[in-house]
């Protein structure tokens, strides 16, 4: 998502976003447990190090944050105003999006393995300086 939102930026200076067609989360407000690759990476290299550990776990921050919170992260790593529209669900996703995702951790860290997840406006910044860098568009 944060690529797409930079993409969208460095494009067309602004990013769309899903309506909510539930009364109960505002446009932009669905939620979701955004993680960063490097925390994946991390807690992977902690688990393969502790060969008695074996299973699937969720893998998350624990923390659900709305794709506006992701999105404004992204405008700020750029230095950039937020420019958010909100464009309609699609019906063909309208019955079957998910409007809150969550990691639960407990079972991840009753194997002793901890980690401290990298904070979403940190996790985006590093990633948008790292496109800056790498990508161009063209």
């Amino acid at each position: 998502m944060v690529f797409h939102g930079w993409k969208q930026i460095r494009q067309r200076g602004r990013v769309s976003l899903f309506q909510s067609h539930r009364p109960d989360y505002t446009d932009g407000g669905q939620l979701r447990d955004f993680i960063s690759v490097g925390d994946i990476v991390r807690v992977v290299d902690a688990i393969e190090k502790k060969p008695e550990v074996s299973g699937l776990f969720n893998l998350g921050t624990g923390k659900a944050e709305s794709f506006r919170t992701l999105i404004e992260a992204v405008f700020f790593a750029l230095n950039r105003e937020s420019q958010i529209d909100f464009i309609p669900m699609p019906e063909d996703l309208k019955g079957r999006y998910q409007y809150f995702t969550e990691a639960t951790m407990l079972k991840l860290a009753q194997t002793g393995v901890h980690y401290n997840p990298t904070p979403l406006a940190q996790a985006v910044e590093d990633y948008v300086s790292w496109l800056e860098k790498t990508h161009q568009l063209g």
